[in-house]
């Protein structure tokens, strides 16, 4: 049976308002680090500054919405070119020397405030799988589907600052506990504050200890 968690009126209007307020704030804050970071990646190898993919946002009983979230490019140009989609690993060598320290900082993922003034994304919640593998998931881990519905895919969460990048499905399936988890903050605003302030917190020590993946 699918689950559908109870999002608090309260708590969906206020992380909404949360969301623009922080990403329009972000944008401002970082606007200055886009040229420099776009010169980075273009001294260090050839290819476009930002990278563009399909990924899988809210969930609904009816359909599933898809969004192309952008990034700055940390990876060799086509770097799926001859093997199709495949998950990253671990000191993968199609990184980039530039991308390894923007995936550390989590600085490749700056762009992504343009989702979330789109509404595509939230700051914080599950992180947004591709469709390629979303069929393979649903085949393999159970209720990884639910852990999305009503919400939309955060830039960081839970998950993301417990566990890092997905290089499996196995990791994928570690995850599901604390998207779900988070889903369940959202039914109460005194709860989803707390888990958004634990979150964002972790997710700045991510960054300025140089711990992402």
């Amino acid at each position: 049976m699918d689950t559908f968690y109870y999002i608090d009126p309260v708590t969906a209007r206020s992380k909404r308002l949360s969301d623009l307020l922080l990403a329009s704030t972000g944008l401002l804050i970082a606007l200055p680090l886009f040229p420099l970071i776009a010169l980075a990646i273009k001294l260090n190898s050839r290819g476009p500054v930002f990278f563009k993919q399909l990924r899988i946002g809210k969930a609904m009983p009816d359909h599933v919405a898809i969004f192309e979230m952008i990034k700055f490019r940390t990876m060799v140009h086509d770097a799926e070119r001859d093997s199709g989609a495949t998950w990253a690993t671990k000191n993968d060598p199609r990184t980039t020397a530039v991308g390894l320290v923007l995936r550390r900082t989590r600085l490749d993922e700056l762009p992504q405030f343009f989702n979330v003034l789109k509404g595509e994304m939230s700051m914080i919640g599950p992180r947004p799988e591709r469709p390629g593998f979303y069929q393979q998931l649903e085949n393999n881990i159970l209720v990884v589907a639910e852990r999305s519905f009503g919400g939309v895919p955060g830039i960081t969460g839970l998950a993301q600052v417990y566990q890092g990048y997905d290089t499996s499905i196995d990791d994928v399936r570690s995850k599901v506990g604390f998207d779900h988890g988070y889903g369940l903050a959202l039914g109460s605003f005194v709860s989803w504050i707390k888990m958004d302030v634990t979150i964002a917190l972790r997710t700045i020590a991510v960054m300025f200890m140089g711990r992402g993946q």
